[in-house]
């Protein structure tokens, strides 16, 4: 299999011709050239499409929203309103920038950056697909949940600079919650990781098929539950409702980005909205599959057996079906988290923590513990495995 864009196209004999061309026209090895490149422009177009999902996701996000109660939601910019998040953008760009007297200018201006850094930077080892990710490093979960960790530093930051009571009670809010509920949401992840023998993205969804019953959510029971833990705390990491008290608004005005605006304040609900659809495609990679496609069709070659397509464009229509399931599931994710928000009312901040640190924290270590001697007792089949094995074993004795 593939392990980054540029292992993909470098099988295409366009790569091959380019590479030659520049070997021969600049006098030298031209293929790391090449490669930076590709990675260069890999890496703009990730950017410029979770930017523009990101962005979606506002314009999403009030569409649900009013469906749920019975309102038309944006309808005035562009068809059905969808160009409502250009208009928001340009406002936002257009707005003046202030910055408090009081505040502390540097880390003001720095608090928004970090956010959308830590955010862009987990970009990097999101798995699109076999051949669409941009790197595929074995130790791809913890740089993940370690570059994600940046998200809380700016919130805090942000709270902290703005020299606002109301600002510093949302930073110290969102801190606790994020470093808290990151507990439970990696404990659940190395349970995971158990399950694929590795710590490469590649790695656990390789070990999963393109079938429901082949995704390691239904691979034993506490895999089932760990789905529900992570799901639930990242939901609190990524400081969505219920667990949006970072920025209440009954209680804090806005919270920690109270003294933001312009472009400042839009990098913040930019890097949240982009968060979230970081952390459904985690949860998709970890439990549903990731990109796989049913019957093996995003390797290729049944349309080069079968059809005898040209292997590379065999490949390359094996990436869109890859890329397909991917944001399909991603985003069935992303509705279901709108759709909490809409749905469930605030907690409170002693219930938060109560619910991490009496409730998940536990569920998590014992998710871990009965993985671990799933994995010892049944040799690290499945639970459909089990069954199956037992019901062939059953008819031979018959």
């Amino acid at each position: 299999m593939n392990s980054t864009v540029v292992t993909y196209l470098s099988q295409s004999k366009e790569f091959t011709n380019t590479v030659a061309w520049l070997s021969k026209a600049l006098g030298f090895d031209a293929t790391s050239m090449v490669a930076f490149i590709i990675f260069a422009i890999g890496a703009l177009i990730v950017v410029g499409a979770l930017a523009t999902i990101g962005g979606l996701g506002t314009y999403a996000e009030r569409k649900i929203s009013a469906d749920l109660q019975m309102r038309q939601g944006p309808n005035r910019v562009g068809p059905y309103g969808i160009l409502q998040f250009l208009a928001d953008g340009v406002k936002m760009i257009l707005k003046e920038d202030i910055i408090p007297a009081q505040a502390d200018k540097f880390t003001f201006i720095l608090a928004p950056f970090l956010c959308m850094i830590g955010v862009f930077a987990t970009l990097a080892v999101v798995p699109f697909s076999s051949g669409l990710m941009l790197t595929d490093i074995n130790v791809g979960v913890f740089y993940l949940v370690g570059m994600a960790s940046l998200v809380g530093v700016g919130v805090f930051l942000g709270g902290y600079s703005s020299n606002s009571k109301w600002s510093m009670l949302g930073g110290m809010r969102g801190a606790s919650q994020i470093i808290s509920y990151e507990i439970p949401a990696t404990i659940t992840i190395v349970s995971m990781v158990l399950i694929a023998g590795g710590l490469s993205f590649k790695t656990l969804i390789n070990g999963q098929g393109g079938l429901p019953h082949e995704w390691y959510i239904l691979h034993n029971p506490f895999a089932f539950i760990g789905f529900f833990v992570y799901f639930i705390a990242a939901l609190a990491e990524t400081n969505r409702a219920p667990f949006d008290l970072p920025e209440a608004e009954s209680e804090l005005v806005s919270g920690y980005h109270t003294e933001y605006s312009g472009m400042r304040f839009g990098l913040f609900a930019l890097a949240e909205y982009i968060e979230v659809f970081v952390v459904c495609g985690v949860a998709v990679a970890l439990f549903l599959g990731g990109y796989k496609v049913p019957f093996d069709l995003g390797s290729g070659h049944i349309f080069t057996e079968k059809l005898g397509l040209d292997s590379m464009l065999a490949q390359n229509i094996g990436q869109l079906l890859e890329l397909g399931a991917f944001f399909t599931k991603t985003l069935a994710l992303y509705y279901v988290v709108i759709w909490v928000r809409w749905t469930l009312p605030r907690l409170r901040v002693d219930q938060l923590m109560t619910l991490c640190w009496k409730y998940l924290t536990p569920i998590a270590l014992f998710n871990l513990l009965g993985m671990a001697v799933w994995m010892y007792a049944f040799d690290g089949r499945s639970i459909f495995s089990l069954i199956f094995n037992s019901a062939v074993s059953a008819a031979g004795h018959h």
